[in-house]
């Protein structure tokens, strides 16, 4: 069975088109949960009114992203867990095609669906997530239009908004870091995934459409970016790629904080340099982290090499 975990906040005006959608899904052994981040619209009213189908788990405090999908990924009964965002249109086939790829991919510990925008069909928002030699990650082929260019494979990460997580990795590697709130806890948990030696495939017949920063972004986004970022070098990027791409990874962070500085009226770029600094931080804190992780890889310094995108 799979379980598809809906994080929401104030998210009632996306949550029918969401809901909608899974009720048409062809493959039907699968359950619902929503996890309210204590919205203060009608979110659960409108579930528990028209959504039968569908189990409302209410916090009664914003556990962000993380914390409301590790809420739900407790209290779900399936081997595979799902996570979808609630501003979202998933195709009829697309819990079939996840399904498909785990029975056909015995090392994924996680599938990428085929993030598509809401309102530009044909253009990507994520084909499979990558992470550069430099440090930094991003979205496969976003804003490119599909030609076709990615195929079924193996990728390095894939966009919490619309995934697979295989039960058995999440027992093994740990469930989302919930000191991340929101963004980049994907990538985040793919490192830990793939240093176990678990895999990510991108399944792009699975397919989903996402209203991209329709419950997120502006100024709390920029800020878990810039400390996210750091979270994720510190705690996750191994001594093997720090020994040598150090200068670029480095760099990159400078360049990132210049930008910030020389846009410093823009409430975003002076969130984001303050998530950065935030994450400086914190390294002491994520240092001990970085030994657990660490400590346990499964993988040769050759295999993380591969995985990574160079720049």
């Amino acid at each position: 069975m799979l379980s598809v975990v809906i994080p929401n906040w104030n998210g009632v005006s996306h949550l029918p088109t969401c809901l909608n959608s899974l009720k048409h899904q062809t493959l039907r052994d699968f359950e619902v949960i929503v996890v309210d981040n204590a919205s203060s619209d009608e979110s659960c009213e409108l579930i528990e009114n028209q959504y039968s189908m569908v189990r409302v788990i209410r916090l009664t405090s914003n556990a962000g992203f993380t914390g409301a999908c590790n809420v739900g990924i407790r209290a779900a009964h399936g081997n595979i867990m799902v996570l979808l965002n609630n501003d979202t249109e998933a195709a009829d086939n697309w819990l079939e095609e996840l399904a498909s790829a785990f029975d056909r991919y015995q090392d994924a510990g996680i599938v990428a669906s085929r993030l598509m925008l809401f309102d530009r069909r044909d253009v990507f928002h994520a084909a499979g997530d990558l992470f550069r030699s430099d440090g930094t990650s991003a979205n496969r082929g976003v804003w490119e239009k599909d030609v076709g260019q990615y195929s079924e494979g193996y990728v390095f990460s894939a966009c919490g908004g619309a995934a697979g997580y295989r039960r058995e990795m999440l027992q093994q590697v740990g469930l989302l870091d919930e000191s991340f709130f929101f963004s980049l806890e994907d990538v985040d948990l793919a490192w830990r995934s793939q240093l176990q030696g678990w895999k990510t495939v991108y399944m792009p017949s699975a397919v989903v459409y996402h209203q991209l920063s329709a419950t997120g972004g502006g100024t709390t986004a920029s800020y878990h970016d810039g400390r996210n970022s750091i979270y994720v070098l510190v705690k996750d990027v191994p001594s093997s790629v720090w020994r040598v791409y150090w200068k670029s990874i480095l760099w990159r962070q400078i360049v990132l904080a210049w930008q910030a500085l020389c846009s410093w009226r823009g409430k975003d770029a002076r969130a984001r340099l303050r998530g950065q600094l935030a994450g400086i931080c914190a390294i002491p804190t994520l240092l001990s982290r970085r030994r657990m992780i660490q400590s346990t890889r499964k993988v040769s310094s050759e295999y993380i090499k591969s995985i990574l995108t160079m720049v």
